[in-house]
């Protein structure tokens, strides 16, 4: 039976578990004396793995979804040919006043038809990916195109690509959501890391 294991090489050049799950294993598991066989990999540096997460983290719980039932897209449309009848010589203030009530009972209908509005951090972590620049693009049977974000295991990606990816994702959150609450990148990092203290 395969069983992934975490060690850390000591000076003396004996391997040691380099985590209680890898140490568990090794006490419970494997008898002394034991031969094991292994493919070795070196793996990224797991400070800055949580490092990333803690940013991830730090930006979903400064990001409050708004808009709910209606899309961004579907309210400028509607506010767009609001403006659009205003032009022709209707009241602008009474035609958006109109626009606003509008969406209010689609919104009203939509939530008691079951769409409800919900913040999942799988989700927002896929997206961070994907505008990062992390990602595959994929062509469904119907012609469009997906970006599919890639994975971040440590398996998958080397350190210098994973720094990129890190960087890239700061400067996703700064653009988006960070930069509302902080006044500049190196204190949402610092912020980060406060949080991943806390871990």
């Amino acid at each position: 039976m395969a069983q992934q294991l975490q060690l850390v090489k000591q000076s003396n050049g004996i391997l040691i578990p380099a985590t209680p799950e890898s140490s568990d294993y090794v006490q419970s598991k494997i008898k002394l004396g034991a031969v094991l066989v292994a493919e070795f990999t070196k793996v990224r540096n797991p400070a800055f793995h949580r490092k990333f997460f803690a940013l991830l983290n730090l930006g979903f719980e400064y990001w409050e979804p708004t808009g709910g039932a209606i899309s961004s897209n579907e309210r400028r449309l509607v506010n767009g040919y609001a403006k659009y009848l205003a032009s022709y010589g209707g009241n602008e203030a009474a035609l958006m006043d109109a626009a606003e009530q509008y969406l209010g009972q689609v919104a009203s209908r939509r939530i008691t038809n079951g769409i409800s509005l919900c913040k999942s951090f799988d989700a927002y972590r896929a997206w961070v990916t994907v505008e990062a620049g992390h990602y595959d693009a994929i062509e469904l049977p119907d012609g469009t195109l997906r970006k599919h974000p890639r994975s971040i295991a440590f398996g998958n990606m080397d350190e210098t690509e994973f720094q990129q990816l890190y960087k890239a994702a700061l400067d996703v959150l700064w653009r988006w959501i960070l930069s509302r609450a902080f006044a500049t990148q190196q204190d949402a990092e610092n912020a980060a890391s406060q949080l991943m203290s806390f871990a």
